[in-house]
């Protein structure tokens, strides 16, 4: 089958494309690669891949791709959904014959529901749907397919058995070579990262038990399984010729340093092809393979701090000890190694007591930069079933985003109420950013170098853009 790709067009600055991490927009725009469609892409002969928001698009520029194909795959997610279930219709629309099939988190949840409230989508593929779609795209009849959820000739919801998850991990293809085809680097973009970057895994999973965490809990598995080290130091191989302008390279696999013994390998192989890297890590990775990653390239770590408050940690399951993390921090400063800190306000437990806490460890370790987010109880996280069984939902059936595409708070708690929540974000930046030595280290930063100058300048006007519309929100 002729089969297209499709992050459709949607919010302004909307970012769902880089296997979802981010779906909402955010403080300072930013784009991560479509990497979980880019995979199933890399499978089927003759596909086509489109990222409409980072390229701009509108949905009368992809209309004439979208007239000769038979199969079209989107991947949705749950504030997402009901823009793409209209997409789908508009699909429909303009190419009657065509199949359109969703993937992603939010069908893997709840494929019936998903079905049901999206009559133009012919089908769902659950879990991890790579060889699902190759199966659908070849041609092979549906009610044949593990994973698949679909709609008969007489408009019954059939589901079929799970399909086992992938356990070689080199059997996938490389997503580089889509890229290559399909999209244009210089769109993609994150304020922490060095600009053009690339981004892609090295595997899938996470072994730990965040309860509020979306993918090992929905489609990848607490089992971590990677790529042998070999493939992935291929595939950067061949970016690195392939991309000559591309300046990093993001291992966006949930958390990189989970094996010790084998990102210290993989270091060690990077560092001979002399590109610069960064990752995911849990803020607990001894200083010893810090060492040996910094010296092989390593420039950058995202870490999900989520909370200053070690009871909080303990209630959402993250296996972390705020001291873990402290001195994690420092050996990261000592080495030189700059951190991207994430932080998640309203998480069960959370005061204002707390709130404050978390603001001041964040300025007491001090990431280079930072990003607070709203806690978001998506289905099929142990999170959201807490929440729905503790009344905490603010509004029962949310998409968790305002009309233009910003994070809502989406939890209440008796003693404090999403408003406060909501609030604290802003509040949270200000007194993190706004400190005499945090922005004359970002004046610092800008005088060294034009470029860092013009970027932060823009960031800037997107920051200011971004707390007015919270005003708007609020």
């Amino acid at each position: 089958m002729r089969t297209l790709f499709l992050h459709p067009p949607s919010y302004d600055g909307y970012d769902g494309g880089a296997g979802a991490r981010y779906q909402m927009t955010r403080e300072v725009r930013s784009f991560w690669y479509p990497t979980w469609l880019a995979q199933p892409a890399a499978l089927i002969e003759g596909s086509k891949l489109i990222d409409a928001p980072p390229h701009r698009l509108k949905f009368e520029d992809i209309t004439p791709e979208l007239k000769s194909r038979d199969l079209v795959v989107m991947h949705t997610s749950t504030p997402s959904f009901r823009s793409d279930a209209k997409t789908a219709q508009r699909i429909k629309d303009v190419n009657p014959h065509v199949k359109i099939g969703l993937v992603g988190a939010q069908v893997a949840v709840e494929p019936e529901k998903c079905l049901t409230a999206a009559p133009a989508v012919d089908f769902v593929a659950r879990n991890e749907f790579d060889f699902a779609l190759k199966d659908v795209a070849d041609g092979r009849p549906w009610g044949d397919i593990k994973g698949l959820s679909w709609r008969n000739p007489n408009g019954i919801i059939v589901h079929n058995p799970e399909r086992e998850l992938l356990q070689n991990m080199d059997e996938l293809p490389w997503v580089t070579p889509v890229y290559k085809r399909d999209l244009q680097v210089e769109n993609y973009f994150g304020g922490y990262l060095r600009h053009p970057y690339l981004s892609f895994y090295t595997g899938r999973g996470c072994k730990s038990r965040c309860t509020f965490c979306l993918w090992p809990q929905t489609v990848g598995g607490h089992r971590y399984r990677v790529r042998s080290i070999e493939d992935v130091v291929a595939e950067t191989s061949w970016a690195q010729r392939a991309f000559p302008q591309v300046k990093e390279i993001f291992f966006d696999d949930d958390t990189l340093t989970d094996n010790v013994p084998r990102v210290e390998a993989l270091a060690v192989e990077l560092g001979k092809l002399g590109i610069t890297w960064s990752c995911n890590a849990k803020a607990n990775v001894p200083r010893k393979t810090l060492e040996i990653m910094r010296a092989n390239g390593l420039r950058l770590l995202l870490v999900g701090y989520e909370s200053g408050n070690q009871q909080i940690l303990f209630n959402i399951k993250k296996g972390m000890r705020v001291e873990f993390a402290r001195r994690f921090t420092r050996d990261c400063h000592e080495l030189g190694i700059r951190i991207h800190g994430t932080f998640i306000l309203g998480l069960p437990g959370e005061t204002k007591e707390t709130i404050q806490e978390t603001l001041d460890f964040a300025k007491e370790i001090n990431p280079h930069t930072l990003q607070v987010s709203l806690a978001a109880p998506y289905p099929g996280t142990f999170l959201y079933r807490q929440a729905k069984e503790n009344g905490w939902l603010h509004e029962e059936g949310s998409d968790l985003l305002t009309d233009e595409g910003t994070q809502t708070a989406a939890l209440n708690y008796p003693h404090l109420s999403h408003t406060e929540i909501f609030a604290s974000v802003e509040d949270f930046y200000k007194k993190f950013y706004f400190r005499p030595s945090k922005l004359a280290a970002i004046i610092a930063e800008m005088i060294m170098s034009p470029e860092v100058m013009k970027r932060r300048l823009r960031e800037g006007v997107e920051f200011f853009h971004f707390l007015r519309s919270r005003h708007d929100t609020a």
